[in-house]
């Protein structure tokens, strides 16, 4: 026997092994579950500092929100890594991302881009008031018919690479994005239209099927070229500290990908019809 055997139960019975093994199964559960929780609480945060309504707590609403991404990216990769990935998870995980990434961004959209407003003397502010809620609550449905697209027909057809839509998490993260790169709320009601524009314009890529990269065929868990860890570090480090430039760039780079490729396709398709 050597050092390292004192750690191992080598000689233990099933009545012995059994307890500790049924233990540490709900233990594996549980961790999960626990980073959907955390995901769930960003986004019921991210809901009570967008009542308040200063500054700051916008700012920390948006804050919360792009914490919820990272717990929402995590919870699925725990899951799939840990062999724990269960149907009650996915239902519970949908369910939290309706809460962090339909009803808190709708929130904050409203009440950083719209309720401003109410205190304009602009004649056109008073009708965009009523139209801000109703853009923001046609966010809120497109964020629902997205999850129950995504449980009931998963990704887009023909693997795992791409999204059908654009997922929901990258929607919120741009308005959030948006929110904590600009800070103060938008006053003028020109800014505004064309901010409820931007809101409605995510809602339709969430319901639309507009393909947008997973990255789910990159080796996470494969050993990387040192290059990759540093460029990762770089990244990293940037979104700390210039995190409202590094994220809205982010953030918008994404969502100008999927729409971008989507038109590439459709050109190509076209041009392949009339060379048929």
């Amino acid at each position: 026997m050597n050092e390292w055997d004192l750690f191992e139960p080598v000689a233990q019975g099933p009545a012995e092994r059994g307890p500790r093994n049924h233990r540490l199964r709900r233990g594996i559960y549980l961790l999960p579950s626990f980073l959907t929780v955390a995901n769930l609480l960003c986004g019921y945060y991210a809901v009570l500092a967008t009542l308040k309504g200063g500054v700051a707590d916008l700012d920390n609403a948006a804050r919360a929100i792009g914490f919820a991404i990272l717990f929402d990216a995590l919870d699925g990769r725990v899951a799939r890594a840990t062999g724990t990935n269960t149907e009650f998870g996915k239902q519970f995980d949908s369910l939290a991302d309706m809460i962090s990434f339909g009803i808190a961004p709708a929130f904050l959209a409203f009440a950083w881009g719209v309720r401003g407003m109410l205190q304009s003397d602009a004649g056109p502010a008073r009708h965009v008031y009523p139209l801000g809620w109703l853009v923001s609550f046609a966010f809120v449905i497109c964020c629902a018919w997205r999850l129950a697209r995504f449980n009931v027909h998963g990704m887009a057809p023909g693997g795992s690479r791409y999204f059908a839509g654009m997922p929901t998490p990258a929607a919120a993260g741009m308005i959030a994005a948006m929110v904590h790169a600009w800070k103060p709320p938008l006053e003028d009601w020109r800014w505004a239209v064309a901010w409820l524009a931007l809101v409605a314009a995510l809602a339709a890529l969430m319901a639309s099927t507009v393909r947008f990269y997973s990255f789910k065929d990159i080796p996470w868990t494969r050993r990387q070229p040192s290059l990759a860890i540093v460029l990762i570090g770089l990244l990293v480090w940037s979104i700390v500290v210039y995190s409202e430039v590094v994220l809205l760039l982010i953030a918008g780079s994404y969502t100008a990908s999927g729409v971008t490729l989507h038109f590439v396709r459709v050109a190509r398709h076209r041009h392949a019809a009339r060379t048929a």
